[in-house]
Formats: structure tokens, sequence, C-alpha cells
């Protein structure tokens, strides 16, 4: 059996021990008669949002609680660094894999643990190993709770999929309120010469394939941290 069939397996036995109880089912049938009362229907799925950034800052922290997403607001960068060593500590993390942005680099100050940065060269054994990937973004959508993530913005395609554990770090700056602000925002940075790999994470990864029993961390991170920064 190949590395990669036995790390999915492993994570499906670990995550079926830690969640033997089946989650809810809704299917798209009665979800839609219940819910659609007009109109696009994929629209009427969907909560409503705010005009305030506090409001969709609010929307954000409750969808992402629904989606096993651990939001920490704080006040600052020194804040959220000092959150982001102490997730360190709590976790027992021993080595870490990261990139070069400004954010990331300032979360990482002051810290000793060996760093694997994936803009500067590194193998797939040794990003694997890796406790946590920490990570900057494009933006957050506030009417999904998803992080939009890119090869440009995320230290390219495989850092927020291969640790454990992900964790964003963000301002409130970059709050959107739905998809299509989050596509304008990709238009507007990048005009026609768009990324090479973007993709939406809500949530750590899950599967409810078997049995229909909810399993994290199958194919991806068990855990999605975001550290929200209210300075600009």
């Amino acid at each position: 059996m190949n590395d990669g069939r036995s790390l999915i397996l492993n994570r499906i036995r670990e995550a079926l021990r830690d969640n033997p109880a089946p989650h809810p089912h809704t299917s798209h049938s009665q979800a839609e008669a219940e819910t659609h009362t007009g109109g696009h229907p994929q629209r009427d799925w969907l909560p409503k949002v705010g005009e305030t950034l506090s409001e969709q800052i609010d929307l954000f922290s409750t969808i992402s609680a629904g989606l096993k997403t651990e939001v920490h607001r704080v006040a600052n960068l020194a804040a959220a660094r000092e959150r982001f060593l102490a997730l360190s500590k709590e976790n027992g993390w021993k080595k870490i894999g990261s990139h070069q942005h400004t954010d990331v680099d300032f979360l990482l100050t002051g810290c000793t643990l060996p760093i694997v940065r994936t803009d500067l060269g590194y193998t797939i054994s040794d990003l694997e190993s890796c406790d946590v990937g920490l990570t900057a973004c494009e933006v957050l959508v506030a009417q999904t709770g998803g992080i939009l993530v890119s090869v440009e913005s995320s230290g390219g395609r495989a850092l927020s999929v291969l640790p454990p554990h992900h964790v964003v770090i963000a301002r409130t700056s970059q709050m959107v309120p739905d998809l299509t602000a989050s596509f304008q925002h990709v238009k507007n940075k990048y005009g026609n010469n768009f990324p090479s790999f973007m993709s939406f994470i809500t949530g750590p990864s899950r599967t409810g394939d078997i049995e229909r029993i909810l399993v994290l961390g199958a194919h991806g991170p068990k855990r999605l941290s975001v550290l929200l920064v209210d300075q600009e």
C-alpha cells in the first residue's frame, strides 16, 4: 500500500474513533422545499449578509463555528503572535510550515522551532512532517465562512493541505460579504493574470461518505484556525 493511501486510511480510522455518531443529514429536495421562497434557489440557501463590517465579521464567526473553524479575533499583530505561540505550546508543535509574507514572518518572530518555507524549496516529506501550516490568504467570505487562498497568497499549493493543522493570518479589512465580492477582489488584484491555483476553504477537511459519519481530516488538515487581526 502506498504512503498516501495509508495516510488517508489512518486519518479515517483516527477520526472514526473521535467522532462515532453520525451527523444530521437533510436532502437537497427537503432543504429546497423548506427554504425556497422564490428567486434564485441557491441564494435562498445562504444567510443574509449585513452591510457593516461588524455584521460581516459576526456572520463569518458564526458560520465558522458551525464548520468547526476556530476563529481567534485579536487586536493587533502582537496579540496574534502571542496567540500563535500559545497554540504552538498547547499543541506541542515541533515543526512549522510557512511562506514568506509580512504578517506570517511577524508571527514567527521569536519562534525557535524548525521552519519549512515552501517558497525557498522543500521536499514533500519534510512539509508533510510539519505539525502546522501557517499561511496568509486572499479574503475571508462572510456569507459562507470560506477562506480564499491562492498559490500567490498562501505559499503554493501544498502548504494549506499537507500539515494536519492549518493556521491562517488575516486582517478584518480582508473580509468580503459574499462569493461575488471575492471574485471581484481577485479580478481587481490580478487582472487577466490569475494565479494558477485558487481554492475556497470552508472548515477543516471532512467527509461523510462512509455511513454518513462525519470524518475530519480524511484528506487534508484536521484543524483550521483563523487569527483575525483588527489592526489595518
